[in-house]
């Protein structure tokens, strides 16, 4: 999002807290956490920021939004009461619910017995899902009881995630392509974003462990016109209205995460932000000056705004470090981000600067971005970057399939 508002004649200076080593290069880093919510009002008001733009969940769920405005301080995102949408995948499919916004049948506990008796008499697979915040990491496909009875006392028993999985979702298993689908919103009106696709699985062929994202692609090929508009009609803007209804205003970017079943596409879960690793090939693509875009969800002036998108595709690979997404290694030294052209970008996400070298410092270290004149150009020019003679670290990882589904699946 920094390298995209950079581009923007409008934008002076930009602030991240707290920065990675590639930010650091377009702006300047400042050493104050997403979450320490009252020292970033303080160093907004210091330095007279125009606008905050929160990238992150955790700030939103804790309500960062309300505390800017209540300080008169711009700043784009959903109100914590908007936000649950997302903190809450409860929240969520109870107002899924409610207003028959298709998504899979659900049961809900909060007692570990009660759920564990529940999966003996549960058909399978099925997937359990943590209320909160997990980083992406809170949800797992059972096969059997077994399976299902481990995650369950992973969760509500050992507390892998503390407070987050103290109550639970156990829902049917639905089957289809999954789709990223983000709108930028003000409440009301709605503009749709290129649909992209994740890959959750750690693991080529979508094996694995579930993760934060391991790359992504947009536009994504098999999401024509006609089912562009069936989303939009049957879960953006019953939705986003459904919001308004609860009392919880929308504005700034809902991203639904969908499947396509064979009975039409359905709601997975929210997310109140931009997604990573979609938001990369998103910001490749976008013709648009980003900054007018965002200012509209909180103008309430979306509906006089146009999202112009490039013609051909993009692709982000997520190279992670040995050990994700468990027990991961820092401190390694990253070689190769100097070679680089015009249509390929490497994004940081967990690096940092130490005498004078880039070193690894997260699970998902870096997402090489490429931009080309159809997926296959795309996917070619970001593997290209990849590897000894290209981006390289030690003990790296990333999947080589990214776009696959994109090829597969074309002319369907």
């Amino acid at each position: 999002m920094g390298w995209k508002l950079k581009q923007s004649p409008a934008v002076g200076k930009i602030y991240f807290a707290p920065g990675n080593a590639g930010t650091n290069s377009i702006g300047e880093n400042i050493s104050i956490g997403v979450t320490e919510i009252k020292k970033l009002t303080q160093f907004v008001q210091k330095e007279q920021i125009d606008l905050t733009i929160v990238g992150p969940d955790a700030p939103l769920e804790l309500g960062i939004v309300d505390y800017f405005q209540k300080a008169k301080l711009r700043i784009i995102g959903p109100s914590k009461k908007a936000s649950q949408i997302e903190s809450s995948k409860i929240f969520a499919k109870k107002l899924l619910a409610k207003y028959k916004i298709p998504t899979a049948k659900f049961v809900v506990f909060n007692n570990f017995n009660q759920a564990k008796k529940y999966l003996k008499k549960a058909g399978y697979p099925l997937v359990i899902k943590a209320d909160g915040l997990c980083l992406g990491k809170g949800v797992a496909v059972c096969k059997n009881y077994q399976e299902g009875e481990n995650f369950l006392r992973q969760l509500m028993i050992d507390k892998i995630f503390g407070e987050s999985g103290e109550k639970i979702i156990i829902e049917e298993c639905l089957y289809g392509q999954e789709v990223s689908f983000m709108v930028l919103t003000d409440g009301k009106n709605f503009l749709s974003f290129l649909p992209s696709q994740d890959h959750k699985r750690l693991l080529d062929n979508d094996l694995g462990l579930n993760t934060g994202g391991m790359g992504a692609y947009a536009p994504v090929p098999f999401v024509k016109k006609k089912l562009i508009n069936e989303i939009e009609k049957e879960i953006i803007a019953p939705a986003v209205a459904a919001m308004k209804k609860e009392g919880c205003l929308y504005q700034g970017i809902l991203y639904p995460g969908l499947i396509l079943t064979k009975e039409g596409p359905k709601v997975l879960e929210f997310n109140c932000r931009f997604g990573d690793p979609e938001t990369q090939p998103l910001m490749m693509m976008l013709k648009s000056d980003l900054l007018p875009l965002l200012i509209s969800t909180i103008e309430k002036t979306v509906n006089k705004q146009k999202l112009i998108f490039k013609t051909g595709a993009s692709v982000c690979v997520v190279l992670a470090a040995d050990g994700y997404p468990g027990q991961y290694k820092k401190g390694e030294i990253i070689y190769g981000l100097k070679k680089l052209d015009n249509n390929s970008q490497v994004f940081h996400a967990g690096t940092n600067k130490k005498n004078g070298k880039i070193l690894t410092s997260g699970g998902r270290v870096l997402g090489v971005t490429a931009y080309g004149k159809d997926i296959k150009d795309a996917l070619k020019k970001a593997y290209g970057k990849i590897g000894k003679h290209g981006v390289f670290f030690k003990g790296m990882h990333y999947r080589k399939d990214i776009g696959k589904k994109a090829i597969s699946n074309k002319n369907k």
